[in-house]
């Protein structure tokens, strides 16, 4: 099928990047300083994350586990020998490359939908080229008959993204359901959770008599009564879908949650201490029997496991991508401490309770206590999904953040991970030189602020049950924002990500996202990460990362563009948004501190050339300032669950107006470049030692990876 729906000049921001920028994630010297025993323990870590991939391909689109039979069944027939492929396909060797770009994307997005934007990509080589080099081996042609009409399908630009299926979206949180709703989606959602139930690893069915199923991961599809978090197996439901029910069916992705299960009790068998030995206990039990409580349980032993040699985490994460904002898409990692750049995190833990007193809203909207965290800089040998962040603040339960606490990592080797020579689009010549000496160092501030202060901080006033509150209720705080009492917070069952829905996430990004651009301002937290002595001087080493820290937040803006769509006016990435609605507050702050230069074309109404231009002397005046004002009504709404005041902040500054769609945005698709695709290690067991295996970057290397990976 070819994209005849779609006209030419939409069509091309859909074809695959060619070539896909591909990084090795290097870590060999890492793992060769492990022990035998921590080298078995990050092995069978490895394995569970990695024996979750089929997951993660269901979670993406129906099409894209027959894809990903078809590309490893082609190259492990051909033993990887594509010039052969192609002498026997008839195609040239422009098609073949467009191919491998094709199949090294797929495989580092999890999917033919980009993990950063939501959007599908195709193939740039004809259908019938496609198709003369599936017919090159039997085995591949087997899985390419399932999906042939997948690669290129385009019925409306609508399909084309994720999101409600009501919205001509495409979302497999709800497979087989064409036709649910959105309020549908919303009511089962509240309903769900008014049951005590955590939606994180479900997904719903709409069935044919128009009952719903509630689909759990789970390697057992009959749990013991004793291993349900909930005693009903179904109920009636009243409302707007009353006369109809929603029975719990577990079993979900079984093949896949086993083989998970028992890689986990294998890596407990090799762990430190009790810690781990506990956390992979519950990793077990929750994917055997998809009781989340036991996923709950193996989060709290994780953050006590404080400075582990090799760190990980397991299980349906975040929910970025399911359009109701709740349910979570599978991931896992296992990772290497890199103990010397831990040291600068260590010390940024230590000052957190002198630093968060600095953001822009009182001590009545402040945890009574910071929960201090472990923050560690680690270098990845794993990391299974749909993309590798750069740091991570996690365990995403509100109930352990707030009380117990959570961990900080930032992924050394991802943030360092680059071409070389890069030249960066909207960045002028003169802070070229600038931008990259100190752009990585800047990242590395920015993801330290933004995970550990960011996201750990800031209260929720909630009624934690009936008739009690974790606030004065008789005398409650004053807002900032609005200099009166507040008038509304959680109530009982309430969570912040079921209060603000699917706007959450990306609010919550941008709301980090501005703790790390206030306080990275200050200079004494610049000195933390041995930058500059604690003394104000823009013009200095210190002033350097911090400028490149604004223009790096700036630019993140502009590209961000690329992530929205102007058919829909949706957002596909939520931390697109949140960089956008930055950008638009750097703006309001006035062209004295942050403007868009460009040139106009008057033969085609378009621009070109466009640079940012921010003036490094007035970033503490204007633009800290300007930050911390949105900062503050950002926090206060969420932490009073004022959704209303809430979405028509973000909402509206995140809308798109015409000059930004109509002039930038084409623009910015016109310079695009590849995001990265990483090329991950594999471990494999040897007698009694454990062996790395390194591959180059490169597609065939990519591919290669998961050919080994005889678990997925």
């Amino acid at each position: 099928m070819r994209l005849t729906n779609i006209d030419a000049s939409t069509r091309s921001q859909y074809l695959a990047d060619d070539p896909p920028t591909i990084v090795p994630l290097a870590i060999k010297p890492h793992f060769e300083a492990l022990n035998p025993q921590e080298q078995k323990y990050a092995h069978y870590i490895s394995v569970a994350a990695f024996a979750g991939t089929r997951i993660v391909l269901r979670q993406v689109s129906p099409e894209s586990e027959a894809i990903y039979d078809f590309i490893i069944a082609l190259h492990a027939d051909c033993g990887g020998d594509y010039a052969t492929v192609r002498k026997h396909a008839g195609v040239s060797e422009e098609d073949m490359k467009h191919y491998l770009s094709y199949a090294a994307q797929f495989l580092g997005n999890a999917g033919n939908y980009k993990s950063f934007g939501d959007s599908k990509f195709i193939p740039k080589l004809s259908s019938e080229a496609l198709e003369a080099i599936a017919g090159t081996s039997k085995k591949a042609l087997v899985h390419f008959q399932k999906c042939e009409g997948s690669f290129y399908e385009t019925k409306t630009t609508g399909g084309m993204h994720l999101g409600y299926p009501s919205a001509g979206h495409l979302s497999t949180y709800y497979p087989d359901s064409p036709d649910i709703t959105r309020e549908e989606i919303e009511y089962l959602a509240e309903f769900v959770r008014d049951q005590q139930l955590l939606p994180e690893n479900t997904r719903i069915k709409e069935l044919p008599s128009g009952d719903f199923a509630l689909l759990i991961a789970s390697a057992t599809s009959d749990v013991a009564d004793s291993d349900r978090d909930v005693k009903e197996k179904s109920w009636q439901l009243s409302g707007p879908l009353k006369g109809k029910s929603l029975k719990m069916v577990y079993g979900d992705h079984a093949v896949e949650m086993s083989k998970i299960s028992e890689a986990c009790k294998s890596a407990k068998e090799y762990a430190a201490n009790d810690n781990e030995s506990a956390m992979h206990e519950e990793y077990a039990k929750s994917f055997s029997t998809g009781s989340m409580n036991a996923h709950l349980d193996s989060q709290r032993h994780w953050i006590r496991d404080k400075g582990p040699q090799v760190e990980c985490n397991i299980g349906f994460i975040e929910t970025y991508r399911d359009p109701q904002g709740i349910r979570g898409e599978w991931e896992g990692f296992a990772a290497m401490v890199n103990k010397e750049r831990t040291r600068a995190f260590s010390k940024l833990v230590e000052s957190a309770p002198a630093q968060i007193p600095k953001l822009p809203w009182g001590k009545d909207f402040e945890k009574d206590k910071f929960l201090s965290p472990d923050f560690t800089s680690l270098e990845v040998l794993s990391f299974a999904g749909s993309g590798i962040p750069a740091g991570i603040n996690i365990p995403n339960y509100d109930l352990i953040r707030q009380t117990e606490g959570f961990k900080n990592v930032s992924l050394g080797n991802v943030l360092s991970a680059k071409p070389p020579d890069e030249k960066v689009p909207f960045i002028r010549d003169e802070d070229q030189q600038m931008y990259q000496r100190c752009g990585t160092e800047a990242f590395e501030v920015q993801v330290g602020l933004h995970e550990l202060l960011g996201h750990g901080c800031g209260k929720l006033l909630q009624e934690t049950e009936k008739g009690v509150y974790n606030f004065d209720v008789k005398n409650p705080p004053v807002s900032p924002v609005t200099g009166k009492p507040i008038e509304t917070w959680y109530k009982p069952g309430e969570t912040w990500g079921s209060v603000f829905g699917g706007m959450g996430p990306s609010y919550e990004e941008c709301r980090a996202e501005c703790v790390a651009m206030a306080l990275g301002c200050d200079f004494e937290i610049l000195k933390i990460f041995g930058l500059g002595d604690g003394k104000e001087d823009i013009d200095g080493p210190a002033g350097d990362i911090l400028y490149a820290s604004y223009l790096s937040m700036a630019r993140a803006g502009v590209t961000a563009l690329q992530y929205w769509d102007p058919n829909s006016r949706k957002w596909g990435q939520a931390h697109m948004q949140a960089r956008h609605a930055i950008l638009q507050v750097f703006l309001s702050a006035g062209p004295e501190f942050c403007r868009l230069d460009y040139k106009d074309k008057s033969d085609d109404n378009t621009i070109t050339d466009l640079t940012i231009h921010i003036d490094k002397t007035k970033i503490i005046s204007h633009g800290r300032p300007a930050v911390e004002k949105f900062l503050q009504k950002l926090q206060v709404f969420k932490a009073t669950a004022d959704v209303k005041a809430g979405t028509d902040l973000y909402l509206g500054i995140t809308d798109v107006n015409k000059w930004f769609a109509e002039k930038v945005r084409p623009e910015v698709l016109r310079r695009a470049q590849p995001r990265k695709v990483f090329v991950q290690a594999n471990t494999f067991i040897e007698g009694d030692k454990v062996v790395l295996k390194e591959y180059p970057a490169t597609a065939e290397g990519m591919i290669q990876s998961y050919v080994n990976r005889k678990y997925v």
